[in-house]
């Protein structure tokens, strides 16, 4: 209360509108110079404010530690900053998955040396092509396991008169002491491919080839070169109705017509000994119609070998009364075509030779002869037989020429 009082004569002294005077003058000097402290205090303050306020913003927020802690548990908030700062961390994270894409790169080429190009080089075996011999092809049905047929003596020398059968002959002369046995194949050269089964059997067989057969010459050539004797198979007259084939012999026809047709047939192709009957069991039967035709066959000095298709043939008789060589079939392997019917008539045939020294049995290019022949052929001569051309037979036995 007692302060206000002395405001007054200041305030009044202040407005009264005084001369300048050097006492005034002095006065507001003096109220100037204390002013400045004050303002330099009020600076201070201020200056001290703004030094910690800019501390605060260097330093950061004034939160408390848990805060930050928090923040460097989970990055995430730390992006929502106003700073722009953090976003140069983040673009420094995609550098890093680049590196997975290349190590998965990687596994795709890691297969590629496991590919089996390695298997290409099994090819290497490829010389196993050295197994493929032709012999392998070239063996015949079963002949293959056949043992070789017995070596022959030296055979026969022919002298240069001598008959055209000797010159034909096959060149055999078989071991003394052992039963031969002679196995004729008739109806050769129709059926090709079993003719050919049949050439394809051992050496030596007899084959007689029908003078009809497609390609005579160039068969019966490959026959002797594979080691068999040749013959002809002359088709003459049965006594039923079967057909014996074309120009076959009968008994109506005239003796010129007997003899053209027995001509045309001897010439049809060469190399053979001999000359055997296909069917006739009517013809050879009938001496008349035979005559000229064992007349023809001992004027070419070739062999008769009678089929015996008939008990009354007649071709023997004939055949030594023109003293030409000769021989008789002795059994027929085929009358009933299967394997264990023609073994049986093989067990014949051996009892035949064991017992008169030589068999001749005749055959036909079925199948089932030609295999039972093949698994017989080694077996005979295992029990001590000798397989030979009919000629060995008829020189050995023959009566006449």
């Amino acid at each position: 209360m007692a302060k206000k009082t002395p405001r007054k004569p200041h305030k009044a002294a202040a407005r009264k509108p005084s001369p300048k005077t050097p006492a005034a003058a002095s006065g507001r000097a003096a109220s100037g110079r204390a002013v400045s402290p004050v303002l330099l205090a009020l600076a201070g303050v201020i200056a001290v404010f703004a030094v910690a306020l800019g501390a605060r913003f260097i330093i950061g927020r004034d939160a408390p530690e848990t805060e930050s802690i928090v923040e460097r548990e989970a990055p995430v908030i730390a992006p929502a900053a106003p700073i722009k700062a953090p976003p140069p961390k983040v673009a420094e994270a995609p550098p890093p998955p680049p590196p997975p894409p290349v190590r998965e790169a990687e596994p795709a080429p890691a297969p590629v040396p496991t590919p089996p190009p390695q298997v290409t080089e099994a090819p290497a075996p490829v010389p196993v092509p050295a197994p493929p011999p032709p012999p392998a092809l070239t063996p015949k049905p079963v002949v293959a396991m056949l043992p070789p047929p017995v070596a022959p003596l030296e055979p026969p020398k022919v002298a240069p008169g001598s008959p055209l059968w000797k010159k034909n002959a096959l060149p055999f002369r078989a071991p003394p002491g052992k039963p031969a046995i002679a196995i004729v194949i008739d109806d050769m050269g129709v059926d090709r491919k079993r003719s050919n089964r049949a050439v394809s059997l051992p050496a030596p067989l007899t084959l007689a080839w029908l003078p009809y057969a497609h390609e005579l010459p160039a068969q019966a050539r490959a026959a002797r070169a594979a080691g068999h004797e040749l013959m002809l198979h002359l088709p003459m007259e049965p006594s039923g109705s079967a057909d014996p084939g074309p120009q076959a012999l009968r008994v109506s026809l005239d003796k010129g017509e007997i003899l053209r047709r027995t001509k045309a047939a001897l010439d049809s192709f060469d190399g053979y000994v001999g000359v055997n009957n296909h069917m006739g069991s009517r013809f050879t039967a009938d001496s008349a119609a035979m005559a000229p035709v064992l007349g023809e066959i001992a004027r070419r000095g070739l062999l008769w070998l009678d089929s015996r298709t008939t008990a009354k043939s007649a071709g023997l008789t004939l055949a030594r009364e023109f003293q030409m060589p000769f021989a008789g079939r002795d059994i027929f392997l085929d009358n009933e075509m299967t394997v264990s019917a023609v073994r049986g008539q093989l067990a014949k045939t051996e009892q035949v030779a064991r017992k008169q020294g030589y068999a001749i049995a005749i055959g036909h290019p079925h199948d089932a002869t030609i295999d039972a022949l093949a698994s017989w052929m080694p077996e005979v001569q295992k029990r001590g037989f000798v397989l030979v051309p009919v000629s060995t037979v008829v020189r050995a036995h023959h009566t006449g020429g």
